[in-house]
């Protein structure tokens, strides 16, 4: 099974994610399918990049979000497209 979660990175006590399309066995930091987006919750406010298209591409898929992961897609909607 498939899933979008995070990813730690950065120094001791300064932590840095990256949200990842994971096998859902694989350990936290392992190799990954694929990025989809960063967070950085040291920041004042935190900082959120999410690429929305490609988070809709694998969960129609069938990957599952982590509670973290659905709460900042849920937080920080994609912007509003103007044709």
């Amino acid at each position: 099974m498939l899933m979008i979660r995070l990813a730690r990175f950065g120094a001791k006590k300064k932590p840095f994610y990256r949200i990842v399309v994971i096998q859902k066995e694989r350990a936290r930091d392992s190799r990954n399918i694929e990025v989809v987006g960063h967070y950085n919750p040291l920041t004042e406010p935190a900082v959120v990049k999410l690429e929305h298209s490609r988070i809709d591409h694998w969960t129609k898929v069938g990957a599952q979000m982590s509670d973290t992961v659905a709460k900042l897609v849920k937080n920080h909607p994609a912007a509003a497209v103007t044709a």
